[in-house]
Order: C-alpha cells, then structure tokens, then sequence
C-alpha cells in the first residue's frame, strides 16, 4: 500500500494578511491566506508589473509555495531553499525587517521567514 501525502485544505472563508513591499523600483502586494490557527496555506504575490515575465514567474511561485504549505512543507525548508535567489530586480527594501533584498523572491520568502518563523501547517 503506498501512502500518499494528504492536502489540507484552506477553508472556503479565512483570515488573510496582506503586505505591501518595493524591492529596489519594484513594487508588489504579498497576500497570504491563514488557516484557523493562523499558520500560513496560501501565498498569492502581485507585482505592478502585469502580464510580465517577472509576474508570471512570481505567479508560478506562488502557487507552488501554496501547495507546498498544504502538503505540510515546513516554511523553514521553502526559506531555506529560497532565501539568497539573486536576480533583477533587487535592492533596497521599505521593510525595517528586511532591508534588503537579493531579487523578489528572495524577498517573498524573507519576510515570510520573518513574519511566520518556523510555522508549518499542522496536521
């Protein structure tokens, strides 16, 4: 019998936090949808930038980390893997807690560091 993982679904209605950046000229909404215990289950990332490659691919990104956190991926190991992702654009920050970031996913996933610590979806 093989185990497959199990999806743990958001609620149809929940709390979300939405936080406003700029990475150097570029600016952006992280929108990130909480399941009761407050822990994080969605990530939706828009940059001012529509129908760019570089919103695509914050798109992509965001979707992927969704379902990372619904499949029980602990945060620590998306940030661990994500954090230091150097590309443009990249720069300085209007976050006190992070100041600077080395491309926008770098950013994405900093501030989640910050925001949500170690915090993964409990089973």
């Amino acid at each position: 019998m093989i185990n497959l993982p199990l999806r743990r679904r958001l609620p149809d209605e929940r709390q979300s936090i939405v936080h406003k950046f700029r990475v150097g000229a570029q600016e952006g909404y992280l929108i990130v949808g909480l399941y009761d215990d407050g822990s994080p289950g969605e990530l939706f990332v828009f940059v001012s930038k529509q129908g760019s490659t570089v919103s695509g691919l914050m798109d992509a990104l965001a979707a992927l980390t969704s379902m990372a956190l619904q499949y029980g991926v602990p945060l620590t190991y998306l940030t661990g893997k994500m954090r230091g992702i150097l590309f443009e654009p990249d720069g300085l920050t209007d976050t006190p807690q992070v100041p600077h970031a080395a491309s926008l996913v770098d950013y994405v996933f900093a501030w989640m560091e910050q925001r949500f610590g170690g915090l993964s979806v409990k089973r």
